[in-house]
């Protein structure tokens, strides 16, 4: 992995605008590689049949919670955004709204437990991931799969992947408290840290995770995600660990002209509204 502080071409060389400080990350992809079943006909049959079999109890929940967000505050009930999918392509993502609504440009970039207005029930859907039941539409569109590295903003992109991103995965399970971790970070670092060593530790984890991922994997991390199995390991032994492999140079594939590289802008007027 290599890093720079200079702007730089985009995919395929297309220019990029930049609205403020960049940072570049350039991933070796090919070098990646896949498990059989990340990349399977069968993986997609399951979502569908998985999203389907459970409508019949979810659309009434998703109702319900809907009214909820209406009721509670102003605004719309449903979070809109573009993300970036499989192989780079957009997508507009759902959710339910979780957060105040407002102006564009006046939510922080990053989201942490102290720096956001949240509506009197954001933070109950958010801390049982309620919010995210809309995305099995998404699931059913064929932008998202149930499991998978979950789908970035333009900026936050580091590479292009060829999995279909996911509604959990191996770094949504590891940082499934990661506001309330961030919460620690000084604000005036909390950009350039999040920029700089909470994206490639994401990626790392998901990259290792879809190597080797399998119908039973997958099976597993789902229950687990939904029985908030978290686990004990917490976050700052994940980073440290990361930081480690940094160091001995076991995550940093070679830069080469056939590397996919991404500029990674960051506009402060650019929102994560409601989360990773």
């Amino acid at each position: 992995m290599s890093v720079s502080e200079q702007p730089h071409a985009a995919q395929q060389g297309q220019p990029v605008s930049l609205k403020g400080p960049a940072v570049l990350y350039r991933f070796e992809v090919a070098s990646f590689g896949s498990s059989k079943w990340s990349l399977s006909w069968a993986k997609r049959a399951f979502d569908v049949l998985c999203v389907l079999l459970t409508l019949p109890v979810l659309v009434p929940v998703l109702i319900a919670l809907a009214v909820a967000v209406r009721l509670t505050s102003s605004g719309p009930a449903f979070f809109r955004q573009q993300r970036i999918g499989r192989k780079g392509r957009p997508f507009t993502i759902l959710k339910f709204r979780t957060m105040e609504h407002a102006r564009h440009g006046t939510h922080q970039s990053v989201t942490t437990a102290g720096n956001q207005q949240f509506t009197p029930i954001g933070p109950w859907l958010r801390r049982w991931k309620l919010d995210e039941l809309p995305q099995l539409l998404n699931v059913l569109k064929g932008d998202m799969s149930l499991v998978g590295p979950r789908p970035k903003l333009p900026e936050h992109q580091v590479a292009n992947l060829h999995w279909r991103p996911g509604i959990t995965g191996a770094a949504t399970f590891a940082f499934a408290r990661e506001e309330e971790f961030l919460a620690s970070v000084p604000a005036h670092q909390l950009d350039g840290y999040y920029q700089r060593i909470i994206l490639p530790a994401k990626h790392k984890l998901d990259v290792d995770y879809m190597r080797r991922a399998s119908f039973r994997s997958d099976l597993k991390l789902l229950v687990d995600t939904l029985f908030r199995r978290w686990g004990k390991s917490p976050i700052q032994d994940l980073l440290k660990n990361f930081e480690q492999d940094s160091r001995t140079n076991k995550f940093k594939p070679p830069v080469s002209a056939a590397s996919t590289s991404f500029v990674l802008s960051f506009d402060g007027a650019e929102s994560v509204g409601s989360g990773d």
